[in-house]
């Protein structure tokens, strides 16, 4: 991941997916970021199965978009 990071292009968004997996994780991630002066956009949670503390520590943040948060895609309709 390290390698990874330093060799993408300025400003390149990127996703994890389940990861970071515990609140440590979390935690050490983000001062990892912090350290290389980047930051998380967002935090999105798809559902059922995420850690609770992690979920919340990146809520507490207000970086977090839950499932029924996103965006609906050009080729998709909203139902009511």
């Amino acid at each position: 991941m390290r390698q990874w990071f330093f060799t993408r292009k300025p400003d390149a968004g990127f996703v994890l997916t389940d990861f970071p997996a515990t609140l440590l994780q979390a935690k050490v991630f983000d001062e990892w970021l912090d350290a290389r002066d980047e930051a998380l956009s967002a935090v999105a949670v798809a559902g059922a199965g995420s850690n609770e503390s992690v979920v919340e520590h990146y809520r507490t943040l207000g970086l977090l978009i839950e499932a029924g948060d996103l965006a609906v895609g050009p080729n998709h309709s909203e139902t009511a």
